[in-house]
């Protein structure tokens, strides 16, 4: 490659690092997150980020560099269509349309610098990015925002298919014991109801593909909590496995938030006694409609319990304006709150929050347990039946609501967790992984061990350029 003449100097002889997230809240946040890490060890950082979903001028964090790739590719292009059913396939549409602008952007910034970047860590759902990177003499370290549960579940996903497991051929085996993989059953491998076989298949290929590519899989975990998992995820894939979460819990306040958070909450929190708040939230793509939203509702409000509700602009498929049932306010008035979005770190690790009802996304389920609050889960898609399949059967620190949405399900659901034995057994067990999430993340503490390897590794990565 031909090297410029007026390359901007290195800065003070640190090494940078560029990061490229996938442009998803529950995938920006993680890669911010990390970014604080690496620049907290004296790593220089650039951000190279989709036009869509950018992170905010007025909250980037001072001392990066961010690149916006693709300003010219429409935003349609890049966003889910529809419901979550076509998630993969915008996923697939995005390595698609940003490869060629990345290239370019990513030439430009190499015959800048005199010095060649350390190296790209990337969202393992971008391998498209991977590939330029790669192509330009970059090494790339792949970011896993998800659990190391999850990634050993794509890892044996095509052995299964060749078993003829996957897809489902009858619907009387979705409990079926999956071998190697306990405590997962066929049905939490459907990952949604609405995405073609050969979608899935091809996204879960190349998520794989770029994680076995790559000089090192960074996984937001704590091997505490999935020690097994990882060493299987080592041993399957022969390259370096980094477990350095919970990356929320050591990197406080670098995050960046697409919706506006209603701070509130916080002073009605402050209001209620301990533990005894249920606090409902479906992360920042999950959506309802109206019959559940409805029952949701006069769930909530016959249960008796104090609760902390998000319901987004469109968290109700189909509806601008969202309804709650007549009657409703004047039933939970008092006891129930209701906001658009909140901060979600900040209210489960409020004191009056005993409890989370959520779609059991990996942040929202490593948030909860980081804080020791036991979780009612309701999975949607995707990585969610997997992760709540843990928290049921392996943490045992919250349970599935099965069935259907209805009001006397979630009723009983909400008094399992708060009023019954069994929920105080989960509430002491997830105070338990709350220590040791605590221990993990203090000098000595394996993530910290982890963080420690991670930079040595950067540090060892030749100038390919």
């Amino acid at each position: 490659m031909a090297r410029s003449t007026n390359k901007a100097p290195a800065s003070g002889g640190a090494r940078r690092v560029l990061l490229f997230p996938l442009p998803f809240q529950g995938h920006i946040n993680p890669m911010l997150q990390l970014a604080a890490v690496l620049h907290a060890r004296g790593l220089r950082v650039t951000v190279f980020h989709s036009a869509f979903n950018a992170p905010d001028p007025e909250r980037r964090p001072a001392g990066y560099r961010f690149v916006t790739v693709g300003a010219s590719v429409p935003i349609a292009d890049l966003v889910p269509t529809g419901s979550h059913g076509n998630f993969a396939e915008a996923l697939l549409r995005i390595n698609e349309r940003l490869e060629a602008p990345f290239e370019d952007s990513l030439r430009e910034l190499l015959l800048e610098e005199e010095e060649a970047p350390a190296c790209l860590v990337v969202d393992s759902n971008l391998r498209g990015i991977q590939v330029v990177a790669h192509r330009l003499g970059v090494p790339t370290l792949v970011l896993r925002t998800g659990a190391a549960a999850c990634l050993l579940a794509y890892m044996a996903f095509p052995g299964l298919c060749d078993k003829g497991v996957l897809p489902p051929q009858d619907h009387l085996q979705l409990n079926m014991q999956l071998d190697g993989l306990h405590p997962l059953q066929q049905q939490d491998m459907v990952f949604s109801d609405t995405i073609p076989h050969e979608t899935m298949s091809t996204l879960i290929e190349r998520i794989v593909e770029s994680s076995m590519c790559s000089s090192g899989v960074i996984i937001n975990t704590f091997s505490e909590l999935e020690d097994a998992e990882l060493q299987k995820i080592i041993d399957g894939m022969g390259v370096p496995v980094y477990a350095i979460g919970p990356l929320h819990k050591i990197s406080l306040g670098a995050q960046s938030s697409l919706m506006a958070q209603d701070r509130t909450c916080l002073d009605w929190l402050d209001k209620q006694e301990v533990g005894s708040v249920l606090f409902v939230s479906f992360g920042s793509l999950a959506s309802m409609d109206q019959e559940e939203l409805v029952e949701t509702a006069w769930g909530l409000a016959n249960s008796h319990m104090p609760f902390l509700w998000v319901i987004r602009p469109d968290s109700v498929q189909g509806l601008g304006n969202i309804g709650l049932p007549v009657g409703f306010e004047e039933e939970a008035r008092g006891r129930g709150m209701v906001v658009s979005w909140a901060p979600q770190q900040e209210v489960l690790g409020h004191q009056a929050v005993g409890g989370f009802w959520t779609h059991n996304g990996w942040n929202s389920t490593l948030e909860s347990i980081s804080e020791g609050v036991p979780m009612i889960c309701r999975p949607h898609f995707g990585d969610q039946m997997i992760n709540s399949r843990y928290v049921q059967e392996v943490w045992k620190i919250g349970f599935v609501l099965e069935g259907k949405m209805d009001r006397d399900n979630i009723q009983r659901s909400v008094k399992k967790l708060f009023c019954h034995e069994e929920g105080g057994e989960m509430r002491r067990r997830a105070n338990n992984l709350k220590d040791k999430a605590t221990q993990c993340i203090q000098k000595g503490g394996s993530s910290q061990m982890g963080i420690d390897l991670l930079v040595n590794c950067i540090m060892a990565l030749p100038s390919s350029i």
